[in-house]
């Protein structure tokens, strides 16, 4: 008798604590089969870190192959899924379509930036969801911190060492808190004109940093931002963002090249693509995590509506502590759906938060306990290394090494703007050039597959404009042949999002005639259907700071 099959779509928090536990549960009586975009487990609460030069990229990133053995890992986005044939439809890295049939399904997709129909967001904001996003930001505050020494213009150095990040929770907290110490390291080296430093600036239409936590917290995380100068503006959100910087609510035009959107998240639309009951974007789950009417198919983590029993009423909020829990609490039903053990419901109290402020300063309250400097920073590392499942003894030498040494603040360029764009469904995957789209066999083998989510050169991603190229990128980055992405609207699920700014897209880099520039020999007219990136360049650089 062949084994059972048991299919784990995402590799997140609650995708990885699933595959974990059901490999330790089941000993190779069951085949585990992980589908994910890449081969590593990302630790999100670090991100800020790699952006500010703490940690190296791959100090976040955890092997899927190398801690779980018992595990096959596909490479690949799921696309479709035929839940009446218990098949899972998916296109590979490369754009090869691919079938995997289950027994038993977890729906572990995670989520992806949360959009609202504010002029300008879609094209000229950045998220911070993925690696290739905190990638992106490192090299881009560096190079606006290099530019700005270089020009004798106070107006344009202003401008591209001001940096804006919009929303107030656990991510754009961080980052601006961490982006404010990262900034002054580097201008310690190549001062700014006299009487300028980088200015950083939180946006939040809440009353408070960190509206979702205790007040305590709130104050203390305030007080450091404020201490540090950063300039936290609270009850203040965006009108409309240009390439040139953000209309604010309360009238002001602030001038800046980096906008930076933490305004939240909302569930993959993989859920949605189901037709299932969903509750604002998420599928809905009973406590045991299964789906009513579908007894082989389990969800959890952000794609997952998963009543909260200690609220009854509510569900519970899209964190990683919830989703590393339900992975262990799914893992153990879907064995006793095999006759191993007793289903259990979902049931948690919160232990406490960790907010990392940079430096030795953090906002926590362990088992309810408030603290705040020095002990608060020791708590939440400590929490982070017991909490990562690999990886701690690099982590912990990386922050050694921040302790004694400078960071190094230099450009890599391995990520473009044009390669992370907001509106995607793979925040984790960087856009590449590649094949039209439209071309690429369906995973199910009947004609073309689908456009929304077979995007250039294999990367799966849904609702992305088709490659349009782009100009005005901010930050003085060469802006040839770049996409940008279209204004989203009535984006489905999650909480209502807040204040989201961005960059402007835009067609073609003039050269010194005003005329758009062709493209080398041998490569396409970017267009539409062909996938943006020059690969071989024989154009000149365009003028001005890029």
């Amino acid at each position: 008798m062949s084994r059972p099959r048991i299919v784990i779509v995402g590799a997140g928090f609650a995708g990885y604590r699933t595959a974990q536990i059901l490999s330790r549960t089941a000993r190779g009586r069951a085949e585990i089969v992980m589908l994910n975009p890449t081969d590593y487990f990302l630790y999100l609460p670090l991100l800020p870190q790699v952006a500010a030069g703490i940690l190296e990229p791959r100090r976040v990133t955890v092997s899927l192959s190398g801690t779980l053995p018992e595990v096959k890992l596909v490479l690949g986005e799921a696309g479709r899924i035929d839940l009446d044939a218990r098949q899972v439809h998916y296109t590979g890295p490369e754009g090869e379509g691919g079938t995997l049939s289950y027994d038993r399904l977890v729906l572990a997709a995670g989520s992806v930036n949360k959009l609202l129909p504010i002029p300008g967001v879609a094209e000229h904001a950045h998220g911070f969801r993925g690696l290739p996003e905190a990638l992106y930001l490192r090299d881009h505050v560096t190079r606006q911190v290099e530019l700005a020494a270089a020009t004798d213009d106070p107006k344009r150095c202003a401008s591209r060492c001001t940096f804006v990040v919009v929303g107030a929770g656990y991510t754009g907290t961080e980052v601006a808190a961490h982006g404010q110490l990262f900034t002054d390291a580097q201008v310690a080296k190549q001062p700014l004109r006299t009487g300028m430093r980088p200015r950083w600036i939180l946006l939040d239409i809440a009353e408070r940093v960190l509206p979702e936590l205790d007040e305590r917290l709130s104050r203390t995380a305030d007080a450091v931002l404020r201490e540090r100068g950063v300039d936290v503006r609270m009850g203040t959100s965006v009108k409309e963002a240009t390439s040139d910087g953000v209309l604010l609510t309360d009238g002001e035009f602030v001038d800046t090249r980096t906008l930076v959107w933490c305004v939240g998240v909302r569930p993959d639309p993989l859920a949605e693509s189901l037709g299932l009951p969903m509750e604002r974007g998420r599928l809905l789950v009973d406590p045991h995590l299964q789906v009513p009417g579908r007894p082989e198919v389990f969800a959890c983590g952000d794609a997952a509506a998963v009543p909260d029993l200690e609220n009854p009423g509510s569900y519970t909020p899209m964190t990683a502590q919830h989703a590393w829990r339900q992975g262990k609490v799914c893992a153990h039903n879907i064995a006793a759906s095999f006759g191993d053990g007793e289903r259990q419901a979902y049931r948690h109290k919160d232990l406490g938060f960790v907010v990392d402020l940079g430096g030795a300063k953090a906002a926590a309250n362990p088992l309810g306990v408030n603290l705040s400097g020095v002990a608060a920073g020791a708590v939440t590392r400590g929490y982070h290394l017991a909490a990562m499942p690999g990886n701690r003894v690099r982590v912990a030498a990386d922050w050694l090494l921040d302790a004694v040494l400078p960071r190094q603040a230099v450009q890599l360029g391995l990520v473009r703007s044009w390669s992370v764009p907001l509106d995607t469904a793979s925040p984790e995957v960087a856009r590449v050039p590649g094949r039209p789209l439209g071309d690429t066999p369906s995973p199910g083998g009947a004609g073309p597959a689908d456009p929304a989510r077979n995007q250039p050169g294999g990367e799966p991603a849904k609702n992305q404009p088709g490659g349009e190229p782009a100009k005005n990128q901010p930050g003085g980055e060469p802006a040839r042949n770049q996409p940008g992405g279209e204004p989203a609207k009535n984006q489905p699920g999650g909480e209502p999002a807040r204040n989201q700014p961005g960059d402007e897209p835009a067609k073609g880099s003039p050269d010194a005639g005003g005329k758009p520039l062709a493209p080398p020999p041998g490569q396409p007219e970017p267009g539409p259907d062909v996938a943006p990136g020059p690969v071989r360049r024989t154009d000149r650089p365009s003028q001005g700071d890029a």
